[in-house]
Formats: structure tokens, C-alpha cells, sequence
């Protein structure tokens, strides 16, 4: 089936409704010290610290420690912030015009690996730009996984949001750009779309069918 066919559809947000750049925060990292971050965090697989985190099980005050130990310097909490938001880039009007549209004829919720330093920042960001404090008036409901305590690509993850939904698992699409996400997804019987940004595909020639 096309995109546009699904009733259901559920959105990643980093990468595909709000651009990202991985590297940014890697380069930033590295300026503090932290040499090896690449071997420690990245889109396709990362340690213990960043996992706790986005599942909500540490505070942002123990990820910063764990990121000063590992450095060995003792940076203050903005430095660290601010490496860590640096991978936050723009949030494209089109794909927002595009999800109120979706909105209207479908059921769509939003499923982010997140954090409480991500979602600060990201939040404050959408209050400067849209004059909203979330997105929460664009979804049906808005899961993160730090407020979760499960991230993707966890099987239980999706299937919470199946089940708190009534979603039908043939009737959902998800989209993610990382395809261990859509690993996950797919083993739940979701179907699911690797959104390739890095061939620059974006949701909106997903649905240029639903725009027509």
C-alpha cells in the first residue's frame, strides 16, 4: 500500500519531522574532550549512559556526571547541553502543514527516543518558532521513551502504543530513519517505512500522493 493508504500512522521525530545532525554533536563532544564519542553514541547503536537516559532511567544531573567521568574534566552543565542539543537542526513548515493535513482524515502519534535535555531544548525551540510549548496539538498522543521507560527498537514499546492506541498493526505505518527501529516495528507485524534521509528523502514525497 501507498503512505497515504494506512488509517494509521506513527512518526519518529528526529530525523524525519525535525531535521538532525548526528555529526554536530560528535564534533562537540570531541572539543570537550571526549574523543572516542563515535564508539559511544551514534544512530545505530549506543552505550549503557545514552540508553538509560532516553529510557528516563537516569535524571539529567547523573548523565552529566557519566559524561564528566568519562572525560575526566569537570565541564559545566551548559557545555555539556549544548554539545548534546547541537545535533538539533531545523523544523521544516511543510512537514508540520503536512501532519495537520494527515490529522484530519487519520489517527497519527508521535514515537521519539528521546530525553529530558532534548526535549527542553527542542520544546523551547518550538514555543520561539510556532508559539506552541509541544506538539502535542498535532498528535493524537505524543510517547516519548524517556517518559516511557522502554526506547525503541524494544518489541514493548510498540506494542504499547498498539495496544493504548486500538491500533490494528496492519492498518499502522511507522516511519523512522533508523533501520533497527524498523526492525523492531516489523517483528510486531507494523508495517514501516525506512525514511532514507540520508538519499534525502523527506515525509513530504512520502505523501506527495495525499498533497495532490
Amino acid at each position: 500500500m501507498r503512505a497515504s493508504d494506512y488509517r494509521n500512522i506513527i512518526f519518529d521525530l528526529g530525523g524525519v519531522i525535525l531535521n538532525i545532525d548526528y555529526q554536530r554533536t560528535a564534533n562537540a563532544f570531541k572539543a570537550l574532550g571526549l574523543t572516542d564519542f563515535d564508539a559511544r553514541y551514534s544512530q545505530l547503536a549506543q552505550t549503557n549512559l545514552f540508553d538509560r537516559f532516553e529510557r528516563g532511567e537516569i535524571p539529567a544531573s547523573q548523565f552529566r556526571q557519566g559524561i564528566r567521568e568519562v572525560v575526566g574534566v569537570e565541564l559545566e552543565d551548559r557545555a555539556i547541553d549544548d554539545a548534546w542539543n547541537a545535533m538539533l537542526l531545523d523544523l521544516p513548515n511543510q512537514r508540520l502543514e503536512l501532519i495537520e493535513r494527515l490529522a484530519k482524515e487519520k489517527r497519527i502519534v508521535l514515537l521519539s527516543n528521546t530525553n529530558e535535555i532534548h526535549i527542553g531544548a527542542f520544546h523551547q525551540r518550538l514555543e520561539t518558532e510556532i508559539g506552541n510549548p509541544d506538539l502535542s496539538h498535532l498528535f493524537e498522543k505524543v510517547y516519548y521513551s524517556y517518559e516511557m521507560g522502554m526506547r525503541k527498537p524494544e518489541l514493548r514499546i510498540f506494542r504499547k502504543v498498539l495496544d493504548e492506541m486500538g491500533f490494528d498493526p496492519q492498518q499502522t505505518l511507522f516511519i523512522d530513519d533508523s533501520p533497527q527501529h524498523i526492525a523492531g516495528a516489523l517483528s510486531v507485524g507494523i508495517a514501516a517505512h525506512h525514511l532514507r534521509v540520508d538519499r534525502g528523502e523527506t515525509i513530504t514525497e512520502l505523501f506527495a500522493d495525499f498533497l495532490t
